[in-house]
């Protein structure tokens, strides 16, 4: 896309705004395939999964079946509580941060069952929609490998996005993902010794 450059000028903003607009028509027209997408939402910033999320909210209110199957993590009940209804499941496999379970073993455990509900309705023509919340740190910590995992979503029904969040996704998932955005960390108040947020990180 062209880079947009600040003007006053309003015969200048008025031609690059035409010129933008051109651009994206052309665009919009040339995409003709549809498709289901895998989307991955990886990097050290925040919001992977708060995007995820919003994404969430967006196809609950288009009454889509959808699911979130939670790896790693304890749940999220705010956010469940919030969609709570006929169009969405929640489920989460975890006892929290790997660093408080201290537990390998358990930990995988605790994945290979979320795998295997995560499978339960990646397959159910019902659910359009799939939340893997955390699911990229599960690859990240060796718990599984990555080759299972694109197997898995290889073998979804259907009519079907799904969206893998979680810091440390692998080349080989970002390869075969459609689409992946990377979040980056500028700046956060926990480096300053503040606390985490009610409504912002929980």
């Amino acid at each position: 896309m062209k880079t947009i450059v600040p003007t006053e000028n309003e015969t200048a903003h008025r031609e690059q705004m035409q010129d933008l607009q051109e651009e994206m028509h052309a665009k919009i027209q040339a995409a003709r395939e549809k498709r289901d997408l895998v989307i991955v939402h990886t990097g050290n910033g925040k919001g992977k999964s708060t995007a995820a999320f919003g994404m969430l909210a967006r196809n609950v209110g288009h009454r889509r079946k959808s699911a979130v199957v939670q790896f790693i993590k304890a749940g999220d009940a705010a956010v469940a509580r919030a969609l709570a209804g006929e169009f969405l499941e929640w489920h989460y496999f975890g006892d929290g941060f790997t660093w408080d379970t201290q537990n390998r073993e358990k930990d995988v455990a605790s994945c290979r069952a979320g795998w295997e509900k995560a499978l339960e309705v990646l397959r159910d023509p019902a659910v359009k929609f799939v939340v893997l919340d955390e699911l990229n740190v599960v690859l990240q910590c060796g718990y599984m490998a990555a080759e299972e995992i694109i197997a898995g979503l290889k073998t979804r029904a259907p009519g079907k996005h799904v969206v893998l969040t979680g810091r440390g996704a692998p080349p080989e998932l970002t390869a075969f993902a459609d689409l992946v955005t990377e979040m980056r960390e500028v700046k956060h108040p926990f480096a300053e010794g503040v606390q985490a947020q009610l409504g912002v990180e929980f």
